[in-house]
């Protein structure tokens, strides 16, 4: 998450020791608890990574996709990210372009190569699938802390670790697919463990559990096991991250439109 609001409110969080909450009402608890944790990812610049999608139905078929991911930290705005399929052969080739903004409805674009060319996401489609995985759109953009309020709701150990529970809630709630999500961020690192998501009608959708964080460059966590389970279709998926690198070179010009054609 990238950090937000004036210089003044981010100063005077960040002048606490990590882990010390001053806040007079759960929304303030909640939202220096963001504040802490996208601070703490701030600067990394550019990241690549291989990712295997293994997609699960109701009846434990399986099928695995495997992905390539960069991403390019944006300066006073969300984070661009660019994702290509290498397999299965009918998705060979397919890519997918997002870039996240702070404020609005993010942009993006997927590219079919049978088709060879570039479609536009509807940026009000949010809730819609990722490629048929149990992630949506809006998931698997960055998490720019605009996009939601906060509230904190308890402290308690999750497997042992002490974390924050915090709920947040999409601002454009018409068109998110959730009316809220409740999120447990580990005290140590402010790392998220945890997430559930509930629907439109407040029923409880989907779960969230992020492992096997590692650290790079002595600063940036990043899980390298994400399980999204969903309770309402018995459908899951398992991404499993590996060959993570930071500060590759990247620039602006590896994530435009015309760079989802070159992709190979």
């Amino acid at each position: 998450m990238k950090r937000f609001l004036s210089v003044c409110i981010i100063c005077l969080f960040l002048s606490l020791p990590a882990g010390v909450l001053r806040a007079d009402t759960p929304e303030e608890q909640g939202l220096s608890i963001a504040l802490e944790a996208e601070r703490r990812d701030d600067g990394f610049g550019d990241s690549t990574a291989d990712m295997k999608m293994i997609l699960k139905n109701r009846h434990g078929q399986e099928s695995v996709r495997l992905i390539r991911i960069k991403t390019l930290e944006v300066k006073d705005d969300g984070d661009k990210s660019l994702s290509v399929f290498d397999t299965p052969r009918d998705v060979k080739g397919t890519a997918f372009l997002t870039f996240s903004h702070k404020q609005g409805d993010d942009d993006q674009w997927l590219y079919l190569p049978a088709l060879k060319r570039v479609k536009r996401i509807n940026s009000r489609n949010k809730s819609g699938s990722f490629m048929g995985s149990e992630f949506a759109y809006e998931d698997i953009s960055s998490q720019e802390s605009e996009k939601y309020t906060y509230k904190w709701i308890k402290n308690e150990p999750l497997n042992g670790v002490d974390c924050f529970i915090i709920e947040r809630y999409p601002v454009d709630l018409k068109n998110s697919g959730y009316t809220r999500l409740l999120t447990w961020i580990d005290k140590d690192e402010y790392r998220v463990r945890k997430v559930e998501y509930y629907d439109r009608k407040k029923s409880l959708l989907k779960t969230l559990t992020l492992d096997g964080y590692q650290q790079y460059l002595g600063k940036y966590w990043r899980a390298h096991e994400m399980h999204m389970v969903n309770h309402q279709n018995g459908k899951s998926t398992v991404l499993l991250w590996t060959n993570q690198q930071f500060r590759q070179g990247l620039s602006e010009l590896d994530f435009t439109q015309n760079s989802l054609k070159r992709v190979r």
